[in-house]
């Protein structure tokens, strides 16, 4: 879907498909870059981080591994609850493993906060986040993120995996959504 299919419901495109995947070959370089001669584990954060880990795992030129968590503290709304819960937890023994997180987005930053204190309490050799896109103005706790994509202004934003009540994940671009919608 294109955000000609969703216009109404948008106030403007933030990022184009073709500038998101530009933007994550680059992500993916610095990565690789970093991790040369070492074996790295992404673990992606269901379901919003989808579209991200697989565009960014298709631009790297070496092997990794991949897995996957679901973790919540959102409800149905557009605010964090600040309340982690694991839904769905990795497969993969982290123990002396170099891993980097793949989120979509960082908010209030309370969950990737929860969760690389988490991750890091299985001994991993090292733990990184790499997000799309981090809001500055919505921190409530500080995270060290290593790889951003973009930071944008303290907007509800839809598309390329990040939703509103399930709607507009599989927009191609991210666009800021009209208040109408959800107000």
């Amino acid at each position: 879907m294109d955000a000609s299919h969703v216009d109404d419901d948008l106030v403007n495109v933030l990022f184009t498909e073709a500038q998101i995947r530009e933007r994550l070959g680059e992500l993916a370089a610095q990565i690789e870059e970093d991790y040369a001669g070492r074996d790295l584990l992404i673990v992606g954060i269901l379901r919003g981080a989808v579209m991200v880990m697989a565009d960014l795992a298709r631009s790297f030129t070496r092997h990794l591994e991949m897995d996957w968590m679901a973790i919540s503290s959102y409800g149905s709304g557009t605010k964090s609850s600040g309340v982690v819960r694991i839904l769905k937890d990795l497969d993969t023994d982290i123990s002396g493993r170099d891993v980097v997180i793949v989120d979509e987005i960082i908010d209030t930053g309370l969950t990737l906060s929860w969760l690389t204190s988490n991750l890091a309490s299985r001994e991993p050799a090292s733990v990184e986040i790499c997000t799309l896109l981090r809001k500055p103005e919505a921190l409530q706790m500080p995270v060290d993120v290593k790889y951003v994509g973009w930071d944008i202004p303290n907007e509800f934003v839809v598309g390329y995996g990040l939703d509103y009540r399930e709607k507009y994940r599989n927009l191609r671009d991210i666009g800021t959504l009209a208040p109408h919608v959800y107000s």
